[in-house]
């Protein structure tokens, strides 16, 4: 689609004249002589940028750049003058105005300008568009799950968002913390400002506090050059820590200071450096316990439990599992050649019996298991792993998955796997006698 130029001019030949050379480069133009036309044409037409004359019948360009740019801000604006003075042009860039131009003597720059001026117009669409998809995939509404113990969270997350309040978030691994930080910061007043995450128990306490604080060069062996902290690049954005208290000590005294100051110094720096960002927290410990027992500060942990959200199991959102399993499996066709899966009722019914101590990250690496393994579009329980499709229903007298006995069940079951069924040679693996297997197997109802 073509870009579309609005050229404002009271000089009808001379905007007759820029008319016919915009239009023989492939552009729309829409004409106005006057500002108050002017403006009524941009109401009507999807304008990406205004070649507009400085002296108007009803106006002034430079002060009409303003209004417009009020009006739509993704709009450039080309001013077009007779009698160029530099106040005017220094007035109609603070104005927003792209550039500022003598007529006759600049004619030659006016298409070239065009063509910058309509670049820069489309990179800000293609960035608007970013920000809309990214917005919308980290979005409340993307979170799946109509159980009650979730839309609690959600509603508690979408309160807190637009608050510059701390926000720690507690839960077991794999519940999704990260994915509410991004929901919390997308719909926050810092949307458009850096989202950076970083997880504190993937590092040495070295390397942690430099990612964290940055270095200067020369700090220590290594330190080639200076590098920018993932604090510094948080300004004026989100710094997500997730796993927060695998922090040591001795780092968790300087992030208190951040917290408290706003400021930091880098690692074998010596001057302070100040940061305005939101710091929300992730743990799947228990941090009162913990700093009751001098494992986590607890006046970091005052300092970061200003507004909690925990987030739940999936064991305890048995209504949304089935959601999840659909949703994961509908993301992994797309490796495959079948468009869409259907599950059998067993299948989903193996799925909501299970505990999930994974949580929703393991039921997602369970689902692309299974995809891989389907033959057809059908999804059924002979594809889920064996501790899954042998666990324990609800009262028919099986053993747990996780007790004593099943542990045992699950390990004489993959040692026979092993040996193909051969007893003798399992018994001997399993270091007993063939007539304690076979009591087993029988006890335990293996094949």
């Amino acid at each position: 689609m073509p870009a579309t130029i609005l050229l404002i001019d009271d000089e009808e030949k001379l905007r007759s004249l820029f008319s016919r050379i915009i239009r023989s480069e492939g552009f729309d133009v829409v004409e106005a002589g006057d500002c108050k036309t002017g403006l009524k044409k941009l109401e009507q037409h999807a304008v990406d940028v205004v070649l507009c004359d400085v002296k108007l019948p009803d106006g002034n360009g430079v002060e009409l750049t303003a209004r417009i740019k009020a009006q739509q801000p993704n709009c450039e604006i080309i001013l077009l003058t007779a009698y160029g003075n530099i106040p005017d042009g220094v007035q109609a860039i603070k104005n927003g105005a792209f550039d500022y131009i003598i007529k006759g003597d600049d004619n030659e720059k006016i298409i070239p300008l065009l063509y910058r001026a309509i670049e820069k117009v489309q990179l800000k669409k293609q960035l608007c568009d970013l920000e809309k998809r990214v917005g919308e995939k980290y979005s409340f509404d993307t979170i799946l799950g109509k159980s009650k113990a979730i839309l609690h969270a959600i509603e508690l997350a979408r309160k807190v968002a637009c608050n510059e309040a701390t926000v720690l978030l507690t839960g077991e691994t794999g519940t999704g913390k990260e994915v509410f930080a991004q929901a919390i910061h997308q719909n926050s007043n810092r949307a458009r400002k850096s989202f950076v995450a970083l997880n504190c128990s993937s590092f040495s306490r070295e390397i942690l506090e430099s990612e964290l604080f940055g270095h200067k060069q020369g700090a220590f062996t290594g330190a080639v050059k200076e590098k920018k902290g993932l604090l510094e690049q948080a300004d004026a954005g989100t710094l997500f820590l997730d796993e927060i208290g695998e922090m040591p000590l001795e780092l968790q005294a300087r992030l208190l200071r951040v917290l408290e100051t706003n400021e930091f110094i880098k690692v074998g720096g010596t001057e302070p450096i100040r940061v305005n960002l939101r710091l929300i927290a992730a743990t799947n410990k228990d941090l009162k316990t913990e700093s009751e027992e001098n494992r986590f500060r607890s006046d970091l942990y005052f300092r970061l439990n200003v507004f909690q959200i925990q987030l739940p199991p999936l064991r305890e959102r048995k209504k949304d599992i089935e959601a999840f399993a659909a949703f994961f499996a509908a993301k992994f066709s797309v490796k495959t050649n079948i468009k869409s899966f259907t599950m059998s009722k067993d299948f989903i019914q193996k799925l909501e019996q299970y505990p999930w101590p994974g949580n929703v990250r393991e039921l997602k690496n369970t689902i692309e298991r299974c995809v891989i393994l389907a033959e057809g579009e059908h999804l059924t329980e002979t594809l889920l792993p064996y501790e899954i499709q042998h666990q324990a229903s609800p009262g028919n007298g099986s053993i747990s998955a996780f007790s004593m006995a099943g542990c045992e069940k699950l390990h004489i079951q993959k040692v026979l796997n092993y040996t193909k069924g051969n007893k003798a040679e399992a018994a001997r693996l399993l270091e007993i006698g063939i007539a304690t297997l076979y009591r087993k197997m029988e006890e335990y109802k293996l094949n």
